[in-house]
């Protein structure tokens, strides 16, 4: 039989990338900001990575091995990506069991449930993080003012809700910042309060580029997040610069950079198409500054992406392309 006339079905072509290689180039890609993180927190940042890490891993095994029965695949590393999301998002000083419940709700009930990688609606990180933000709210919102490693650290508030405070009071930007000891050069480099992984928006842009150059992912959704938050808060800044932030202020704070670079890229949770990506990437830029800027929340990038991701079904059934050589049925 000519072998040259078997038809199959596709991919035809196939390539050396794997699921484990994407994941580990995202884990390089989050290092810099890991290291910056142990800097400034000490190491608390490597306590709650280790247990938010070791404990998605132990899930995802526990579940696949004993309750569905199959071949546990956690040398992927899809899992312990999850688990360091997870702990890029969290406060450095919150206590270890709820970095265990969280990782746990990450992987049992939004990755596993829904039958594992390539499966689940959400993004298992962002989630989580809502889950415990939601459960525990005195300990989700107690920010660490980072100090340097060899310093003690006290708690305070993040310069999103410092503003958002501040606004309120009728303070101006310029004061509110001058007050609380704030600069966008903190900002940019880490001396901030917040979760310990978007306090380095320098660190977050290295890793960025790391993925761009690795193409592991494009630009499409991260400069899309951004740019769409550039231009909201610019139009709101300009009409009235007493009562709105602008939008570098924005850019560099609260977890926009990480959002938009590492979890809203999410492959599973993200459209298939360029043009599906920039629809939804815009709708998480909107959502942001609606509930950062009119929420009763100073932040809200975790919440943004979520609810794009419920989306995203949606949005890829819009963009789908016609099949080569079908026609558009007019009405």
């Amino acid at each position: 039989m000519d072998k040259g006339l078997i038809i199959s079905p596709s991919p035809h072509v196939h390539d050396c990338v794997n699921t484990r290689r994407l994941m580990v180039d995202v884990i390089i890609a989050l290092i810099p900001a890991l290291l910056v993180s142990v800097w400034f927190f000490g190491e608390n940042v490597l306590a709650v990575t280790a247990v938010s890490v070791g404990v998605c891993v132990l899930s995802e095994w526990i579940i696949q091995k004993y309750m569905l029965n199959v071949k546990p695949s956690v040398s992927d590393c899809s899992a312990a990506l999850t688990g360091l999301l997870l702990a890029l998002n969290l406060p450095s000083n919150i206590p270890l069991y709820i970095v265990a419940i969280g990782a746990v709700f990450a992987i049992g009930v939004t990755k596993m449930s829904f039958g594992g990688i390539g499966s689940n609606l959400f993004n298992p990180a962002i989630a989580a993080r809502i889950f415990l933000l939601i459960s525990f709210p005195a300990a989700m919102s107690s920010w660490v003012i980072p100090r340097g490693i060899e310093t003690d650290a006290g708690t305070g508030a993040t310069p999103l809700a410092v503003v958002k405070m501040g606004f309120a009071d009728g303070n101006s930007l310029e004061k509110i910042m001058d007050v609380n000891g704030l600069s966008y050069i903190q900002m940019l480099f880490g001396q901030i309060g917040g979760s310990f992984g978007e306090v380095s928006v320098i660190a977050l842009l290295l890793g960025f580029a790391y993925l761009l150059l690795r193409r592991v992912i494009t630009w499409h959704i991260p400069v899309t997040v951004l740019g769409t938050v550039a231009v909201f808060t610019g139009i709101l800044w300009l009409i009235n610069p007493d009562k709105n932030a602008d939008p570098l202020f924005h850019l560099l704070s609260g977890g926009l950079m990480l959002g938009a670079i590492f979890m809203a890229t999410d492959y599973v949770t993200s459209p298939m198409i360029a043009k599906g990506a920039v629809i939804y990437a815009a709708g998480i830029g909107v959502l942001t500054c609606v509930i950062r800027i009119w929420g009763s929340f100073p932040e809200g990038v975790s919440f943004a992406i979520l609810i794009m991701n419920a989306a995203v079904p949606l949005i890829n059934k819009y963009v789908k392309p016609k099949r080569f050589g079908s026609k558009r049925i007019k009405k």
